[in-house]
């Protein structure tokens, strides 16, 4: 039996050789902006900015969304968050009312770039990569911290003073209204949703799944009203090294998300898998937080489009994969169900031809399934023969 998906991805991310850049004791230049909030030693963390050594509209160096959209690589990507340095105080998360804690409000809720200067206890050092979170370079503890003017987003703000809004409430109309993903999660880890007594920051991790939590639990309310799909259907993506296939179903919703890593590292094979059914899940995804982005993404199309269907995703992570985040997860499934759908008249039909394109057997994904291996059995279809060729 090889590595958990935690364990795994520990190894990996202890190998990169990456270079982070270099600055000294006292920095000026611009956070995108950007905060992000440790998780360890909750409910005491480690808060603060994400700063850059440069100055003006830095926003694309924390936007996701428009990264793969965009057509950036890895390598750029990778380089934006090597140049953001993150500053950082100990903070009790109930702590609204610190001046520490309103700066971060402050950029949480910013429409752009703002100025900033910051004086660090020692010169940062490090960087950190998690399949949870977008990277980032250095880090120090923070002495002193200071922004320029900020402008708010009119959204933010508009949430921000409604303190009987709560903050699932929050997250869903600030999607109605168009505010990308990345801000509202920030706004929520800087403590500037929900209910006035219960606002607190988030750590960033936390955040991040929480949003893709309610954002998809709210989707799925919706979804579970709507007529069933028609037919089988498969949406395909590929991009920083991912290969993406959306096999949608004519079923009630069920969820399984698959993903396999192929020689990333070497000559490994690891398939990780978790799924759901109808009345959703209660416990923590075994697979982490992609389970949650994957499952928001292929929901919120599917109420956009006013239809139900099961829907089962195969990802292969191949050689050159580096953690970015969950973002990388839910922003290629989003393009993924922006490409036009192949329609298939059975699920076996769908399986046979995407064998041709992905890289790991069919019958491997099958054999590590749990919705995958139900449906298929109910088709009658018990020899995989069919489906073992590999793309060349």
């Amino acid at each position: 039996m090889g590595p958990g998906k935690a364990e795994y991805l520990r190894q990996l991310t202890a190998t990169l050789p990456m270079f982070s850049v270099v600055v000294g004791r006292e920095m000026e230049g611009s956070t995108p902006p950007s905060v992000f909030i440790g998780a360890w030693n909750y409910p005491d963390v480690d808060a603060g900015p994400l700063m850059a050594p440069v100055h003006g509209d830095i926003r694309v160096m924390d936007t996701p969304e428009a990264w793969i959209p965009g057509g950036r690589t890895q390598e750029e990507i990778i380089g934006y968050r090597m140049r953001l340095v993150r500053g950082k105080r100990r903070v009790r998360v109930t702590d609204q009312e610190s001046r520490f804690s309103s700066l971060l409000r402050e950029i949480a809720l910013s429409e752009g770039s703002v100025e900033s200067e910051a004086a660090f206890r020692c010169i940062p050092q490090g960087y950190s990569f998690s399949e949870d979170h977008a990277p980032f370079g250095p880090s120090a503890p923070v002495e002193r911290f200071e922004i320029g003017t900020v402008r708010w987003d009119r959204d933010l703000e508009r949430v921000y003073h409604d303190t009987d809004l709560s903050a699932t409430g929050a997250m869903v109309d600030l999607h109605r209204k168009g505010v990308p993903f990345s801000s509202i999660q920030k706004a929520l880890s800087a403590g500037a949703l929900g209910t006035g007594r219960r606002r607190r920051l988030v750590p960033t991790r936390w955040s991040i799944t929480a949003c893709d939590s309610s954002l998809g639990n709210h989707f799925l309310a919706h979804v579970q009203q709507h007529p069933l799909l028609d037919t089988v259907r498969v949406h395909e993506f590929s991009s920083l090294h991912n290969t993406y296939a959306v096999i949608l179903l004519p079923t009630p919703w069920q969820y399984e998300w698959m993903e396999a890593f192929l020689h990333v590292m070497g000559r490994e094979e690891l398939l990780f898998a978790d799924h759901e059914g109808f009345l959703g899940k209660k416990e923590y995804s075994s697979v982490g937080g992609c389970f949650y982005s994957c499952r928001m993404a292929v929901l919120e199309a599917l109420a956009r489009e006013g239809r139900q269907a099961g829907a089962i995703i195969l990802r292969e992570a191949r050689q050159g994969y580096v953690p970015l985040g969950v973002f990388n997860v839910r922003e290629n499934v989003r393009q993924a169900m922006l490409q036009p759908g192949q329609e298939y008249e059975s699920l076996g039909a769908a399986l046979g031809s995407l064998g041709s394109r992905f890289l790991l057997p069919m019958d491997r994904f099958i054999g590590g399934s749990t919705l995958l291996a139900d449906l298929y059995r109910g088709t009658g279809q018990r020899t995989l023969g069919d489906f073992t060729c590999r793309a060349g």
